[in-house]
């Protein structure tokens, strides 16, 4: 689904051809912060994204944050080959705040996101991370 309300930026610094499309955050039940967008490098020189901040919060990622040239980051979905979370942060649907990219090549690219409720397109984001209060009876056996 084509996502309205997302931002785009292209970054063009540093000799850097990267586009950023339909970027936004998603709030969790559990008082996370999930980002949802796409980065494409469209330069022939490769670029990796460092970090992703709000505030002074951090977020975790995983997955490959290389950018090769047109191999895109993709941030949820079904096609998703990375994850950014903002762990504890109850962030409030509704609200927009500043979200900073480092990239090593680009370097520092900040965009106004909106803050989504977890309904519709977004209803299946999760922050993928285990639950804390997990019981140990949800443990695989050893």
């Amino acid at each position: 689904t084509q996502v309205t309300d997302g931002v785009e930026v292209k970054v063009t610094q540093n000799g850097s051809a990267i586009k950023i499309l339909n970027l936004l955050l998603v709030a969790t039940e559990n008082g996370d912060a999930v980002l949802v967008g796409t980065i494409i490098n469209q330069g022939a020189e490769p670029d990796q994204l460092l970090g992703i901040a709000v505030g002074g919060g951090s977020a975790t990622i995983t997955g490959d944050t290389t950018l090769a040239q047109n191999a895109p980051l993709r941030f949820e979905g079904e096609s998703a080959n990375v994850k950014a979370v903002f762990s504890g942060v109850n962030p409030v649907p509704g609200r927009h705040v500043t979200l900073s990219l480092g990239f090593a090549r680009a370097g520092l690219v900040t965009a106004e996101v909106i803050i989504r409720d977890k309904r519709d397109d977004y209803k299946n984001v999760t922050s993928g991370l285990p639950e804390v209060n997990a019981s140990p009876d949800s443990q695989q056996p050893e």
